[in-house]
């Protein structure tokens, strides 16, 4: 079992800069795929970016690729979401997900969700 709990959200203005980070609980944090996704009023929840366990490797969505990057800590059982230039449409909140790379990133479903952390872009 692995519980996530997200900090960092706030109002930021378009072009401005936020960090999220995830703290996750367990012993097994560092055998976990770690995502982020995002869902925006009236939308459908979606991916956004995964880290691999041992933080060599990730993956972004097209939307932010460039913008944000993704970083995970294994001693602080921490994963982070660095996002920089941010528009109004990355609005939404923010949501810190664990599983393997087949549900996280394959098909979207992690096996472990946060409750959310809002990000609200002015412009």
């Amino acid at each position: 079992q692995v519980q996530l709990a997200e900090s960092g959200g706030g109002l930021v203005q378009a072009g401005g800069s936020l960090r999220l980070s995830c703290a996750a609980s367990g012993r097994t944090f560092s055998s976990n795929v770690m995502g982020w996704f995002r869902q925006a009023p009236g939308k459908e929840r979606e991916f956004v970016a995964a880290i691999n366990r041992s933080g060599g490797s990730t993956y972004y969505a097209e939307s932010v690729k460039g913008r944000f990057t993704i970083s995970r800590d294994n001693a602080k059982n921490t994963v982070y979401l660095q996002m920089n230039s941010l528009k109004p449409e990355d609005t939404a909140v923010y949501y810190c997900a664990a599983g393997n790379w087949g549900t996280v990133v394959a098909a979207k479903t992690p096996d472990y969700w946060g409750q959310g952390t809002q990000v609200t872009v002015s412009s």
